[in-house]
């Protein structure tokens, strides 16, 4: 796929945009459900890049539905049986979309995004240098960066508005937001989504890191998975054969364009630097290659 096949910003004139995320656009179909396109779009320090990863979108898509039919005997999630022709009847809108849109469930989000981590890196790797712990939980001394943790753990975080940063919290913090039965159940299946979906992904060659999930009610508080699942934009992905402690491993996943951005002279404020287009070719591989490890298509 080439620039031209991407789709940076859906348009659907015959539909009302509710919101511009900083990858999906999300549109109003009836009281009931929303249209969710997820774009070629990538984010990078919380800055939309002026470049999008052709084909991006409909990975995203793809392996979150791979997901979402996975985890569906945990917790039901957010899609529809409305069909898409319903929702987007215009052929050519649907041939322009391609796999990226879903049609889901209206449901009210929770304002908490639960992060799960098994591995140690990123800024809880930041952390663990100065404190001994990640967000307040103690770790065993002496663990390298990037080794895997004792057992995974929970380090939720407060949502931030696009352009601003996400807060990590303490859980007690999710408690005064959530209650306590319900910031309980959803650190228990946060965990058992990654528990059981990292030992599936590490049969298929890929380690997940870190990765996180967001949650919504529906009008009788019934809790359903949403958003997006163990994608290589929530997620870090490792490839197996490749992990070693003491290093950064490679990735499937967007570090591999943080890592190049840490090697301009930008301050991390918008306007985001053009990708060059070796970077997004190679990109947009490793999107597809963690799809086919994990999916097998």
């Amino acid at each position: 796929m080439t620039q031209s096949d991407a789709l940076f910003e859906s348009n659907l004139p015959n539909l009302n945009l509710l919101n511009r995320g900083k990858v999906r656009d999300i549109y109003d179909l009836d009281p009931e459900h929303l249209l969710i396109v997820t774009s070629d779009r990538l984010s990078a320090f919380d800055v939309v890049l002026p470049k999008p990863i052709p084909g991006k979108g409909e990975v995203l898509t793809r392996v979150s539905n791979f997901w979402f039919g996975r985890t569906r005997i945990i917790i039901p999630n957010h899609l529809s049986a409305l069909p898409l022709e319903q929702a987007v009847p215009d052929p050519r809108q649907r041939a322009r979309l391609g796999d990226r849109a879903l049609v889901v469930r209206r449901l009210k989000p929770l304002p908490v995004e639960a992060i799960v981590r098994g591995y140690l890196i990123g800024s809880g790797w930041k952390d663990y240098q100065r404190s001994g712990g990640v967000c307040g939980i103690p770790l065993p001394a002496g663990l390298q960066l990037a080794d895997r943790l004792p057992e995974a753990i929970y380090t939720p975080s407060t949502k931030a508005e696009i352009g601003a940063h996400d807060e990590n919290v303490a859980f007690d913090q999710t408690v005064d937001l959530l209650g306590q039965e319900l910031a309980e159940r959803v650190r228990e299946i946060s965990l058992r989504i990654y528990t059981e979906s990292a030992a599936y992904a590490l049969e298929k060659g890929i380690i997940i890191a870190d990765t996180k999930f967001e949650f919504g009610l529906d009008p009788a508080g019934e809790l359903y998975l949403i958003d997006e699942v163990l994608t290589p934009d929530s997620s870090r992905f490792w490839p197996a054969d490749q992990y070693r402690p003491g290093i950064s491993p490679p990735s499937f996943d967007k570090q591999f364009v943080r890592d190049y951005l840490e090697t301009l002279a930008w301050d991390k404020t918008p306007p985001g630097p053009e990708l060059p287009e070796q970077v997004i070719r190679k990109t947009a591989e490793k999107y597809r290659e963690a799809e086919r490890r994990l999916t097998g298509l």
